[in-house]
């Protein structure tokens, strides 16, 4: 049975790969899983299957992916020479556009609309501001866009590193 709940462990990592690739909460579906394997380890045989230095250790890496992710339109936006308006239009229109983009194309529009919306947010926050032009702000949501891009990659490379820790750690 313990091998089981391993084959689950590392199946949901691979899965939590996938997911937070398309902009979901794949990273805590892992470790959801995993957490639930622990639970499941330590009532049928009153022993962890986890150390809870593994188990938090990834929590920690997820809360750090969701920080980065957060704060990466926001920094290339800033980059590019926006100010604290276009950091926030870009973070704003990064979530309504990868909610708007997964009702448009299922897999990629996710990512897709993330980036357009983190740059479209950026570019119409710091044209109302009034003081950029239209070239300036479209610097600046370009910046945004590609943040949110390099967030993508970025929160991808997390969850795989979270999920070789949990199916090396379900096995040893």
């Amino acid at each position: 049975m313990t091998i089981i709940a391993g084959i689950m462990v590392a199946i949901s990592a691979i899965l939590g790969i996938v997911l937070t690739l398309l902009t979901l909460p794949g990273i805590w579906f892992a470790i959801l899983v995993a957490g639930l394997a622990q639970w499941w380890h330590m009532a049928r045989f009153n022993e962890p299957m986890f150390s809870w230095y593994t188990l938090g250790t990834c929590v920690g890496l997820g809360i750090l992916a969701e920080v980065v992710e957060l704060f990466a339109s926001a920094a290339g936006a800033a980059k590019a020479g926006g100010t604290r308006r276009g950091a926030i239009g870009s973070v704003i229109g990064g979530l309504i556009g990868a909610i708007g983009g997964s009702f448009v194309v299922p897999l990629l529009g996710t990512i897709i609309g993330a980036a357009v919306g983190a740059g479209t947010g950026a570019l119409l926050l710091e044209r109302a501001g009034g003081k950029k032009n239209w070239k300036q702000s479209t610097k600046v949501g370009a910046g945004a866009a590609a943040g949110r891009l390099v967030a993508s990659v970025l929160k991808t490379g997390f969850a795989t590193v979270i999920a070789i820790i949990l199916a090396v750690a379900a096995f040893a």
